[in-house]
C-alpha cells in the first residue's frame, strides 16, 4: 500500500515573517554550490538506533570523570571560547534558516530556497526528537549536584540529550551537503564539535548528552536532505517555487 500525501503549501509571506525575524545574514556562497540532493543511499534499520543508544550509554561510564576534570580546568578564556554555543540558539538558526529562504526567493534561485527549505525541515526534526528525548530521559544536568545516573521520566529535567548540540551538528550536516566543499564541511563540523565542548565546559551537559544530541543532528539532517530513509519511510521531499516551498512525504507498508 502507497500513501501519497498531498503537497503542504506555505505562502511566501508567512513563511518569510516567521524564518526571517531577526535574520541578519544571507548565506550567498550557496547560490553557486547547491544542487538538487540525490536520492537515499542507505535504510536505517531497528538495530541501529539501539547500537547508537548503546553507545552513549557507554559514554556514561566516564561523564562524571570529563565534568569533573572540564570543571577543574575552567577559565576565564575557556568561558570566552564557550560564546560559540550561541550557534545553537534560536536567534541564530532561524537567521541562518530565515536568510537562506529569503535569499532564494528574493533572487529566484529555486536552488537556495530548498537548501533553506531542507535546512528548516532538519532543525524541525532534530528538535522534536531532541525534546522527546529530554522528556522520556528526565536526565538532571551536571550542576544539579545530582550526578550522572540521576534520571527521573517525564520530569521535566532537561539533559538528554543536548539541544544546542542537536541544532548545530544538524546546521553543520546540512549545509555540508547543500555545499560539498571539504573546506566547508571541516569548518562546519568544527564549529558543530566546538558547540559540544561548550555545553560540557558550561556544566550544563555531561559528555553523553552532547555525543547523543551530535548524532541526532546529523541524523536529522541525513533524513531531511534524502540520504536516508528510516524503515518504509522515504525522505521528505522538498520543492520550491514563486509561490513558496512545498513538502511531501511518501510513506510505504
Amino acid at each position: 500500500m502507497r500513501l501519497h500525501p498531498p503537497f503542504t503549501r506555505f505562502p511566501t509571506a508567512r513563511l518569510c515573517l516567521a524564518l526571517t525575524l531577526g535574520a541578519v545574514a544571507q548565506p550567498a556562497f550557496l547560490r553557486a554550490q547547491a544542487e538538487p540532493l540525490p536520492g537515499p543511499s542507505a535504510t536505517v534499520r531497528w538495530w541501529q538506533p539501539v547500537l547508537v543508544l548503546g553507545g552513549a550509554a557507554l559514554l556514561m561510564v566516564v561523564d562524571e570523570p570529563v565534568s569533573d576534570f572540564m570543571q577543574d580546568n575552567r577559565s576565564a578564556t575557556l568561558d570566552d571560547l564557550a560564546g560559540v554555543r550561541a550557534m545553537g540558539e534560536p536567534v541564530v538558526y532561524l537567521s541562518l534558516v530565515g536568510g537562506t529562504v529569503a535569499a532564494g526567493l528574493i533572487s529566484g534561485d529555486s536552488r537556495v530556497t530548498r537548501a533553506g527549505g531542507r535546512l528548516a525541515l532538519t532543525l524541525a526534526i532534530a528538535g522534536g526528537l531532541t525534546q522527546v528525548g529530554k522528556l522520556a530521559s528526565g536526565r538532571d544536568r551536571p550542576l544539579s549536584g545530582t550526578g550522572a545516573t540521576s534520571f527521573h521520566p517525564f520530569s521535566g529535567a532537561q539533559a538528554f540529550p543536548s539541544g544546542h548540540t542537536s541544532v548545530a551538528f544538524g546546521i553543520a550536516a546540512s549545509l555540508s551537503d547543500e555545499i560539498r566543499r571539504p573546506w566547508a564541511t571541516a569548518v562546519l563540523y568544527s564549529g558543530a564539535g566546538l558547540v559540544a565542548w561548550s555545553r560540557v565546559n558550561d556544566n550544563k551537559h555531561w559528555l553523553s548528552d552532547v555525543a547523543a544530541g551530535a548524532m541526532l543532528g546529523v541524523f536529522s539532517a541525513k533524513v531531511a536532505n534524502g540520504h536516508w530513509r528510516v524503515f518504509g519511510i522515504r525522505p521528505p521531499g522538498v520543492a520550491a517555487g514563486p509561490r513558496g516551498l512545498s513538502v511531501a512525504w511518501h510513506v510505504e507498508f
